[in-house]
């Protein structure tokens, strides 16, 4: 059987059509991670840019290493969208694991822990690489073309849309009160925090806020 086609392969229609499709793959992990890395090439072309806000070498430099910041973060994006999908599937294989005798109920039982545990993992690097994404959008608007300012800010909040998005499938996946998945819920929260700490540098008329379960939600003020 011929490996399925990474999803970045297809046309954006097909690509459209596969998250529209009842399959439990790809879904909001994988669509996170392509918000990010969305974000990150729309980065990338504000970086790249010839012109700065000003002219000046400083605002150059800032932009050359904001571009590499997010061709960095955007490669890894790329990545995390089938990285996801693979990581759902293993979960769902785990769970169809027999269980009649006790060695098979204790075999499965691990299976579903290494899947989930990778399942709770590559989201939490999604985040981290979408707050990646942020920060060079904020350099970008900071300094870049302010022909290209709002473009900047799109880049921003697509990387904040998939942020919220990997933080609610981390906590989807990471069991309550086990101890193996506090890692993953601290680095999200971690990557939360710092970006609501952006928020106001962009200049975005939003209000980030943090609901009771822990998970991401974005109002107006």
């Amino acid at each position: 059987m011929a490996p399925e086609r990474p999803l970045l392969d297809l046309s954006c229609r097909e690509l459209l059509e596969r998250f529209a499709s009842p399959e439990p793959t790809p879904g909001g992990g994988s669509a996170a991670a392509l918000a990010g890395a969305l974000g990150a090439a729309l980065v990338t072309m504000v970086c790249a840019m010839p012109k700065t806000r000003t002219g000046s070498a400083e605002e150059r430099s800032s932009l050359e290493a904001a571009l590499g910041r997010a061709r960095e973060a955007g490669d890894r994006l790329r990545a995390l969208v089938d990285e996801d999908s693979a990581a759902y599937q293993a979960v769902l294989a785990a769970y169809r694991l027999p269980k009649t005798g006790e060695a098979e109920k204790s075999a499965r039982q691990a299976a579903i822990t290494s899947a989930l545990t990778r399942a709770t993992e590559v989201p939490a690097q999604t985040a981290e690489a979408c707050l990646s994404v942020m920060t060079a959008a904020a350099e970008a608007a900071r300094h870049g073309n302010p022909r290209a300012l709002s473009d900047a800010r799109t880049a921003w909040l697509l990387a904040l849309a998939g942020l919220a998005g990997a933080i609610e499938n981390v906590r989807i996946n990471a069991r309550e009160g086990d101890p193996t998945y506090a890692p993953f819920l601290q680095r999200a929260q971690a990557a939360w925090a710092e970006a609501r700490t952006g928020a106001s540098s962009m200049g975005i008329p939003l209000e980030l806020g943090v609901i009771e379960q822990g998970g991401a939600v974005i109002a107006p003020p």
